[in-house]
């Protein structure tokens, strides 16, 4: 069996450290400073560099302009972005096309990816619920006209919280649930009647929407009514967002490894004390564990491979541990830093806010523990 990333996939990595490389996480005022956002709008520049460096079409098959590459490329340059704290919907417009592309109408498709590709329509997903606690399917409504077949339009109502870039995207991806009990996927456009958004912050400092939709009406050929849909969504997002939490781990830790080989007492440095060196072990088998899990999840969403659980169960595990882990490798180098950890002209304060909504981003550690176990009693092992 052949761990090893293909040349195409290490090619998206590579590409990315390129673009990344000029990116500084403190190109916008601190979230510690700030009582609104730390900027207007994500950062345009870098979204025009992934476009140019064919970033923002990985998952996109060769007839849309793509790369026709998997969730694995995808992850792989969501990891190298997190690194600097990139200020754009990588994740979420990625995520959005992919389900497009699998799942949306051959219109749709045609309308769609390949200006999504060149970065000249931005697309986000509204994930989290009502509240963020409760299933996002579940906090709209959607209903079709009557008397009019397939084609008839859709009507949504209801609120989602927490919709990450919502004043910055050009269309928010929706679930909704119908009285049948179905998921469909609408494609709301960010200006359109009945549509209104109210400011949210994350602790990053990064401006949310909370969506509100009241007699929303959207067309047939912008809804998705195809099962397993929003599911197959869900889980690419999920595993993105384990993505991210890898990425900034492991800078995080680099930059406690960098400070603690600098940083004397008793006139050796600290790394060498015992203490100091037991802590970052730890550290690093947590990046470990978050990266061998968050694999395992999206190749499984990249091959459709079967197993033992469905991949939400793969997807649950990796969600685990990256939300476990990116928290304790935080506070970890927030204790071995001392007070340079909240000293906002040094970053590490601003890797800690992120850290802390990736941990919360689509549900916390306990939500996919339950999660996971719902799915061991309908499958049992052995």
């Amino acid at each position: 069996m052949d761990f090893t990333f293909s040349e195409e996939q290490q090619a998206a990595a590579e590409a990315a450290r390129g673009v990344f490389a000029g990116v500084a996480p403190d190109a916008v005022p601190s979230p510690a400073l700030t009582t609104g956002a730390v900027a207007d709008e994500f950062d345009r520049a870098l979204w025009a560099r992934l476009a140019d460096a064919d970033l923002l079409s990985l998952l996109v098959a060769e007839e849309y302009g793509g790369a026709g590459l998997d969730a694995v490329a995808l992850c792989l340059v969501l990891r190298e972005s997190a690194k600097v704290l990139a200020r754009v919907p990588l994740l979420e417009n990625s995520a959005a096309m992919a389900a497009v592309q699998a799942y949306g109408g051959p219109e749709l498709r045609r309308e769609l990816l390949e200006r999504a590709g060149r970065g000249e329509t931005v697309l986000t997903v509204a994930a989290s619920g009502r509240t963020g606690h409760d299933p996002a399917e579940l906090a709209v409504t959607a209903r079709q006209e009557e008397g009019e077949g397939e084609g008839a339009d859709w009507i949504l109502d209801g609120v989602q919280t927490a919709v990450p870039w919502a004043y910055d995207a050009d269309f928010v991806v929706v679930p909704a649930h119908t009285a049948a009990g179905r998921t469909v996927l609408a494609l709301v456009p960010r200006v359109h009647d009945g549509l209104a958004l109210g400011e949210q912050f994350s602790t990053s400092g990064e401006r949310l929407g909370e969506l509100r939709l009241e007699s929303v009406r959207i067309t047939a050929r912008d809804v998705i009514d195809v099962e397993g849909a929003w599911e197959w969504l869900r889980d690419l997002l999920t595993t993105g967002t384990c993505a991210l939490a890898l990425g900034l781990g492991e800078r995080v830790l680099r930059m406690s490894s960098e400070y603690t080989s600098k940083r004397e007492q008793f006139g050796f440095p600290v790394a060498t004390f015992q203490a100091v060196a037991v802590q970052a072990a730890d550290r690093y088998i947590d990046l470990r564990a978050m990266e061998v899990t968050l694999w395992q999840a999206a190749w499984r969403i990249a091959a459709a491979a079967r197993g033992a659980l469905p991949v939400a169960g793969d997807v649950a595990v990796a969600k685990i541990w990256a939300s476990e882990g990116v928290r304790r490798v935080v506070q970890t180098a927030q204790h071995l830093h001392g007070g340079f950890g909240a000293d906002v002209d040094y970053p590490l304060h601003r890797y800690h806010a992120w850290a802390k909504h990736l941990e919360l981003s689509l549900g916390p550690a306990a939500a996919h523990e339950e999660a996971l176990g719902d799915l061991l009693a309908t499958h049992p092992l052995g």
